[in-house]
């Protein structure tokens, strides 16, 4: 989003995103807004490791010839592509942010893309395999219907393989992530993006206020999910969690 436009994150929504009414649409708009300089931008900032966290990610998939997989809030697709490169029978894409979805479709590949909500996925029960989300379900109105909607879909033996940001547990470590996080981060995306919408100051104070992985693993639990495992990457600033389905 450029100057001028209207600012989506103000201080008082910012204090609790997750606990906004309208965070589905306020989402949607944001990321609407910095989608052409989304992938640009995560490059810069995690200094490439996301490439590295979404490979680790495919791996600890262990994805088989015969798998359909669906990557749910997918993004400009950059982890789709990443599971398509471990040629599974199927990859399909969807996200509910169209300025999204039509970069991700731009690129010649073998990947379906579906623009859906991922609290009402348009795909009947046990259609796939593998179901993931990078990054993504820290941005559901609703977590644990999201997570209930990923069980739906996925077949018995099935796995959920989800990559979020978490904050580190060591506490030097922590305190120099939250001051990169929250004072040069938010200002180095924007001048990057000329987002003027919040998009960047949303994104530390999400995380910040998110689960933690214990947390998360208990919800995942409780959506159905068996057999949890969290790997932390990066000392602690992602967390992949693998969920299985009896």
């Amino acid at each position: 989003m450029t100057a001028g436009k209207p600012l989506i994150w103000d201080d008082s929504r910012l204090a609790n995103p997750h606990d906004q009414p309208d965070k589905a649409r306020r989402v949607q708009r944001m990321f609407d807004g910095i989608a052409p300089t989304y992938e640009r931008v995560n490059r810069v900032l995690s200094a490439g490791r996301d490439a590295y966290w979404r490979r680790r990610t495919v791996a600890i998939a262990e994805i088989k010839p015969t798998d359909d997989v669906l990557d749910v809030a997918c993004g400009t697709g950059d982890l789709a592509r990443a599971f398509a490169s471990a040629r599974p029978a199927r990859v399909v894409g969807s996200d509910f942010s169209a300025g999204m979805l039509s970069l991700a479709a731009q690129r010649r590949d073998s990947i379906t893309w579906c623009r859906a909500d991922a609290l009402g996925l348009p795909f009947p029960d046990q259609s796939f395999d593998v179901v993931s989300c990078a990054f993504g379900v820290r941005n559901f109105q609703d977590l644990g219907v999201g997570l209930r909607e990923m069980r739906r879909v996925l077949r018995p033996g099935g796995r959920v393989c989800i990559l979020e940001f978490t904050m580190p547990r060591s506490k030097l470590i922590g305190s120099l992530y939250l001051f990169y996080f929250r004072n040069v981060l938010p200002k180095l995306a924007s001048l990057i993006s000329r987002d003027r919408s919040g998009a960047y100051d949303y994104l530390p104070q999400s995380v910040s206020t998110f689960l933690d992985a214990p947390s998360m693993s208990r919800t995942m639990e409780e959506a159905g999910f068996c057999r949890i495992q969290c790997t932390q990457v990066t000392a602690g600033i992602a967390t992949i969690y693998l969920g299985r389905v009896s």
